[in-house]
């Protein structure tokens, strides 16, 4: 069973970067699928991205394409976003998850996919 724990959330103006991690223990990162998911004021949770065990495959949320980039590094056993050009609709509870049975697809963004979740890390984009 893996335990998740996200950092590198905080406070930046529209049009900076933040980079979130998840520390995974108990398991390594490629044994699962992993994803971001948000929750933003007034919003249903949202699935932002999501990576496959081998980080051969990975998909995005049209919202934040071009923008953010999810990866996993094995060796600190870790899943990662990089979040540049960030909007004030950005702001939100950033979690990250894993599942390893990966029963919709090899990079799910969907919350239903997952069974495994961080606490949440803080995002906060001002204009």
């Amino acid at each position: 069973q893996v335990h998740l724990v996200e950092s590198g959330g905080g406070s930046v103006q529209a049009g900076g970067s933040l980079s979130l991690s998840c520390e995974a223990s108990g398991d390594t990162v490629t044994a699962y699928c992993m994803g971001w998911f948000r929750r933003t004021p007034g919003k249903e949770r949202e699935g932002v991205a999501g990576i496959a065990r081998d980080s051969s495959t990975y998909t995005y949320a049209d919202s934040v394409k071009g923008r953010f980039t999810i990866s996993k590094d094995s060796a600190e056993n870790s899943l990662h976003l990089q979040m540049n050009s960030l909007k004030p609709e950005d702001t939100g509870v950033y979690y990250c998850a894993a599942d390893s049975w990966c029963r919709l697809g090899p990079a799910s963004r969907s919350a239903d996919d997952y069974n495994y979740w961080g606490q949440g890390t803080q995002v906060t984009v001002s204009p």
